[in-house]
C-alpha cells in the first residue's frame, strides 16, 4: 500500500505592515495550509489573499486559531475561562469561513496555534472548550492534534483528528515539544529534518531530545512559517517524501470523508 502523509504549514501570519514568512513560496510545496484568524497574527487582507493563494494551488484549507496576543505571537500563557476559549475558537473559524465562501473553498481543519495548542495536551478543560467551539461550527472539521487531551477530547466527541507530528521541533521524552526557549528546540538542519520525517512516517517514531524513542500516530507533519529557511525546509521534504515513495495529500484524503 502507498503510503501518504499530509504536509501542513501554519501561513498567513503577516499583519498590517508587518510580514511574516514566505507564504508565496512555501504554499508551493504543501498540502494543508492552518491560516491565521487575526488573534496571533493575520489579518482580513492577509486572511484573503491566503486562502486565495490555497484556492489556486489545490492546497487544502484550515483555521488557526489562537490567543489574543499578537504581542506574544499566541505563544505565551494567557488565562481564558473554558467559555472564553470556546468562542474565541469558534470566533476565528467564523472570520475565516467568510474567506472560504468568497472563495469557494471548503474548510478542511482545525489547528490551534501555539501555547493554546500547548496547553491543550495536558488541560481537559481548555482541550474540551476548543473542542467544542469546533464542534458548535462544523462537527465534520478535522481537528489536528498532536496527542494529550485535546485529541482525546475531539475522538470522545466523534470528530475526526489528523494526528500531527513536527519535523523541525525537538520533543520531550513526555512527547510534548521542548519550549522555544531552550538552545536548539528548533531543528534548521534540512537533512536532519528529512530523516526524522522519513522516520516518522515510515516507522511512527522520532527519538526525544534525551535520546528516547517515541511512538507516533501519523497523519500529518507541520514545518512551522516562521522557521528559517521554511520554503526551502518543505521543498526539501517534498522531494525526499516523492523519493521514499511517500504521496503528500491533504489530510482529508488520508482521513477519508465525513
Amino acid at each position: 500500500m502507498t503510503q501518504m502523509v499530509d504536509l501542513n504549514c501554519d501561513l498567513g501570519e503577516s499583519f498590517g505592515a508587518w510580514k511574516m514568512g514566505d507564504d508565496e513560496n512555501v504554499m508551493k510545496h504543501i498540502s494543508s495550509a492552518n491560516v491565521a484568524c487575526g488573534f496571533h497574527g493575520g489579518d482580513p487582507r492577509i486572511m484573503e489573499k491566503t486562502v486565495g493563494l490555497a484556492k489556486s494551488l489545490g492546497v487544502g484549507v484550515g483555521a488557526h486559531p489562537g490567543f489574543s496576543d499578537l504581542v506574544g505571537f499566541g505563544r505565551r500563557n494567557i488565562e481564558v475561562s473554558a467559555d472564553e476559549a470556546r468562542t474565541d475558537v469558534l470566533y476565528q473559524i467564523g472570520a475565516l469561513q467568510g474567506f472560504c465562501k468568497k472563495f469557494g473553498v471548503a474548510l478542511q481543519h482545525v489547528k490551534p496555534h501555539g501555547q493554546l495548542n500547548n496547553l491543550a495536551m495536558h488541560d481537559a478543560i481548555l482541550a474540551e472548550a476548543i473542542v467544542k467551539g469546533v464542534k458548535d461550527f462544523d462537527p465534520h472539521l478535522i481537528v489536528v492534534a498532536y496527542g494529550g487531551q485535546l485529541a482525546k477530547v475531539a475522538e470522545r466527541e466523534g470528530m475526526r483528528v489528523a494526528y500531527e507530528v513536527f519535523a523541525d521541533r525537538e520533543y520531550n521524552a513526555d512527547g510534548t515539544l521542548v519550549s522555544r526557549r531552550i538552545p536548539g528546540s528548533v531543528i534548521t538542519d534540512a537533512d536532519r529534518i528529512m530523516r526524522r520525517a522519513v522516520r516518522m512516517v515510515k516507522e511512527g517514531e522520532v527519538e526525544s531530545i534525551d535520546g528516547i524513542t517515541l511512538n507516533l500516530k501519523v497523519h500529518t507533519i507541520c514545518v512551522h512559517g516562521d522557521t528559517p529557511g521554511a520554503a526551502a525546509l518543505v521543498a526539501a521534504l517534498r522531494r525526499g517524501f516523492v523519493e521514499e515513495g511517500i504521496s503528500v495529500v491533504p489530510m482529508s484524503r488520508i482521513l477519508g470523508e465525513d
